[in-house]
């Protein structure tokens, strides 16, 4: 869809990336298995390369499944164009090294995702970039952590453990007035929510493999930029032959078409089970920033559409075998990692092991919750439960 009104993102969903008639008229574009690409003359070739990330020229850098999805990310997030890889880390990784180089100075929110923080702390101090860890609600007073040769921030809003908002826009500001690029991951509210390059931020990341793909089955990272931020992106990509495979492609496409239904859903289970766990005597307090006693509810207000199915719970002080008990009982939770599928997941959670610019401090222990696409009456009273055996152990 180019040209015309500007139409409505549920919209825009639908219709962006199908390929009108292209292929031959069929609803969903096919999945192209392509290595090799020929072409019918050595100027059509020479035309092709002069353009490779919109014209087949090998399977590595683009087929016309992997333009439908580019194309249908992009639309969401507003602006830029989009750049596949193989997973939500992958394009975290590349995307700070297309930002920072040896001898350089990075800004990175304290609560960012744990294997983000990781690459920070080896790879990229192997290469000679040094990281601070910044406070999530610092907001403009990031300011005064800049020096001379701070090239990036990093954020991520709200975190994925403990769900801080920041104040995207405020840092957005500071940093392009600092001639730094701002990145953030995006995962948790998805474009659809919250839209962080027309909010002044250069470079949006999304795990692909969560709400877009939504079904549990593929693993995919989304890039998203404007020029001249997106050539470095493009060349990092290419260079280190970093590509979606053709199958999760086509399941991100299929996923895509229906992100804001389930998405509508996952906000509505996961507010009825937050408000109703924020009343129960075993909780301290539900980290969910739609909740109006979430401390950064009003940020989120401001900022966002609508918020996702995943949330935090943090208990009174209980021992370790008592929450074990509650979750291991669960029939209707999965205790695993990940989330943005159809169903509804809980871990436990320590965020003491990862935060060093603000420690994170809390008696009681903290279980992450994924409410999924069943019935709320049902997970609720699967909650109910859990606790019961939790208060008994």
């Amino acid at each position: 869809m180019t040209g015309g009104p500007r139409r409505g993102d549920r919209t825009r969903l639908t219709h962006t990336g199908r390929g009108g008639t292209r292929h031959h008229g069929v609803v969903n574009p096919p999945i192209y298995q392509a290595s090799t690409v020929t072409f019918p003359d050595v100027a059509t070739l020479k035309e092709a390369m002069r353009t490779p990330d919109r014209f087949v020229t090998y399977g590595r850098r683009g087929t016309p499944t992997t333009f439908a999805l580019q194309d249908a990310i992009a639309a969401l997030e507003g602006a830029g164009s989009t750049l596949l890889v193989p997973s939500g880390l992958a394009a975290i990784t590349v995307a700070l090294l297309a930002s920072v180089g040896p001898g350089d100075h990075l800004l990175v929110v304290d609560s960012a995702y744990a294997p983000a923080r990781t690459f920070c702390d080896t790879t990229l101090k192997q290469l000679g970039v040094e990281v601070t860890y910044y406070d999530p609600h610092i907001g403009a007073g990031i300011d005064g952590l800049f020096r001379r040769n701070t090239r990036a921030v990093f954020l991520e809003s709200p975190g994925s453990i403990t769900f801080e908002v920041q104040d995207v826009p405020a840092i957005a500001a500071v940093a392009r007035a600092r001639g730094a690029v701002s990145l953030i991951d995006n995962t948790w509210a998805t474009p659809l929510f919250f839209k962080p390059l027309l909010l002044g931020v250069d470079v949006s990341i999304q795990a692909v493999t969560k709400y877009i793909g939504g079904h549990a089955d593929l693993m995919m990272g989304a890039i998203t930029a404007s020029e001249p931020m997106l050539s470095k992106l493009r060349h990092w990509v290419y260079s280190m032959g970093l590509c979606a495979g053709p199958q999760d492609m086509y399941l991100a496409l299929r996923g895509i078409r229906t992100l804001s239904a389930r998405l509508a859903q996952h906000q509505q289970t996961a507010m009825q089970l937050a408000t109703w766990l924020s009343q129960r005597p075993e909780v301290e307090r539900v980290l969910y920033p739609p909740l109006p006693s979430d401390p950064g509810h009003r940020l989120w207000k401001s900022d966002f559409t609508g918020g996702s199915g995943l949330f935090g719970v943090l208990l009174k002080p209980f021992a370790d075998n008592a929450v074990a008990a509650f979750i291991d009982g669960l029939e209707l939770f999965g205790i695993g990692y990940s989330w943005g599928g159809f169903e509804s997941l809980i871990v436990p959670q320590d965020p003491r092991q990862i935060r060093t610019a603000v420690p994170w401090q809390a008696s009681g222990p903290l279980v992450r919750i994924h409410a999924g696409l069943e019935d709320p009456d049902d997970l609720r009273a699967d909650l109910e439960a859990g606790l019961a055996r939790l208060k008994k152990s």
